[in-house]
């Protein structure tokens, strides 16, 4: 065989082998990518358009206000005083002026059961007089309200219908990060819309929503997709889309869908007694940060700081102290404080629950009886207080004495003072602001402004130490370190 040849048979072999390698790359990528069509054609029939309209008594009809009762004049558009006495009077709708305008709202959902059960948001039917549901074959449905939860966004109706399509629920304690799946909806507007993305994260808390563990997606969610449902690739229910976190209004890739563990909790309990029962433990708790950590003896930082038990709560009545760091419900760890409300409020109301904590650097179990919820568990405390000596210390913090009527508001009647004053040094580098009341150092009462200076002459050096302060109406732990001169 000639060099020649045998150089052209190489370079031949060689351009063979790089294009069968592209063709397998490929045909791997294309196998791996999922079809969606078997999954819409089967579910969407029972994904649903609600539609709900609201009646508001109009601008420009009694009562203070434009128009003051009175009708706008019967003037040109085209007038200068056309725009002056339209804003007097407000805005008016064609055919003239009702006492009573409606206001319409869109969403999704889909159908629960074939003997008519509806899932959709709260938000989606919240003061709503009627309710419209529509079946994507055209079919519209006036709705009943079963009933609604606020604190899930989960609100239930029925229609009256017989062997209606209905969904298949999934189990969303299975999903993992990464894994497919798929919306449908009604974004602005546009019925039986598909996207499709990724899990971005699961138990995901969000502000003031600390009962429900939302899973994160990059699912192309908008207006009009709430309540609808989020499907596996099994073609199951696995969510309720719920929120989207936007700066502009429209989807940025953050969607947030209700886990249908809860929904389906949440349906139940509305279904058979038309409201929703959660577990309580009566704790208010914050992260462990690894200052923190290292300021109560642990390892790494993990669990649920407690900042202040209430009190009458089951904590209190079980032995919980503030300081104590819970590091296991029921057996199941906590990695972020975010895990233990939805435990908790999962959890049967009155049944006896072990409750791991760390307690000044030692592990032991208390066994507390969880109670029900209450409606408004929100504590409100004072913010300012009259003026009393002012005391400096070592901290470059002043403090004063709180009075009586500040002690009874904040519960705390036999310890606290109030920081008047912080300038640049070990405090105000820890986080401590003008207006915190500092309640504890090390775990131990702040009787007063000179207890407070006694505690401080003698506080380690080089160690990170804890705080707990009264800060706008909530109690919240801080690491604390004085360092070497």
């Amino acid at each position: 065989m000639s060099m020649k040849y045998r150089n052209n048979y190489l370079l031949q072999f060689a351009q063979f082998s790089l294009l069968l390698l592209f063709a397998l790359t490929s045909n791997t990528y294309a196998v791996s990518l999922p079809d969606f069509t078997p999954l819409v054609e089967a579910n969407s029939t029972a994904v649903v358009n609600i539609s709900t309209t609201a009646k508001k008594k109009a601008v420009g009809q009694g009562g203070p206000g434009p128009g003051h009762g009175y009708n706008m004049p019967d003037i040109p558009e085209d007038s200068p005083f056309y725009d002056f006495f339209k804003k007097f009077f407000g805005e008016i709708p064609e055919g003239g002026l009702d006492p009573f305008e409606q206001r319409a709202s869109l969403g999704s959902g889909f159908i629960l059961s074939e003997d008519g059960y509806v899932i959709t948001n709260n938000h989606v039917v919240k003061d709503a007089d009627e309710i419209v549901v529509s079946l994507q074959d055209r079919r519209e449905f006036i709705a009943e309200l079963v009933g609604t939860d606020a604190r899930s966004d989960i609100a239930v109706l029925k229609i009256n219908g017989e062997n209606l399509p209905s969904v298949k629920l999934g189990d969303s304690s299975t999903l993992k990060v990464g894994e497919w799946v798929l919306a449908i909806g009604s974004p602005f507007g546009f019925n039986h819309s598909v996207t499709a993305g990724i899990v971005s994260a699961i138990g995901r808390s969000l502000p003031n929503e600390n009962y429900v563990p939302y899973i994160q997606t990059d699912v192309a969610i908008n207006p009009g997709n709430s309540g609808g449902p989020l499907f596996n690739l099994d073609g199951e229910v696995v969510g309720v889309n719920s929120q989207i976190y936007s700066r502009t209004g429209g989807f940025m890739g953050l969607s947030f869908a209700v886990p249908i563990n809860v929904v389906t909790n949440v349906y139940e309990q509305l279904r058979d007694k038309g409201s929703v029962s959660r577990g309580w433990l009566g704790v208010l708790i914050q992260d462990v940060t690894r200052e923190l950590a290292e300021s109560f003896g642990m390892k790494r930082p993990h669990g649920a700081l407690i900042a202040k038990v209430l009190p009458g709560g089951p904590a209190e009545k079980a032995g919980f102290e503030v300081g104590d760091v819970i590091v296991k419900f029921d057996s199941k760890e906590i990695s972020f404080s975010s895990d233990l409300p939805p435990m908790v409020g999962s959890s049967r109301i009155g049944t006896k629950t072990p409750v791991e904590i760390i307690r000044r650097g030692k592990s032991q179990t208390l066994n507390v009886i969880i109670a029900e919820l209450p409606a408004d568990d929100e504590i409100r405390v004072a913010s300012s207080g009259k003026d009393s000596t002012v005391k400096s210390n070592a901290l470059n913090i002043a403090v004063k004495d709180l009075t009586q009527e500040q002690k009874k508001e904040l519960e705390m009647e036999d310890h606290g003072v109030l920081v008047d004053a912080v300038s640049e040094g070990p405090a105000q580098k820890a986080g401590v602001r003008k207006g915190d009341v500092i309640l504890l150092i090390n775990n131990i009462k702040v009787k007063d402004a000179r207890h407070f200076d006694e505690m401080v002459e003698n506080l380690p050096k080089d160690k990170s130490i804890p705080i707990l302060l009264q800060r706008r109406g909530g109690p919240i732990f801080i690491a604390l370190k004085m360092s070497e001169d």
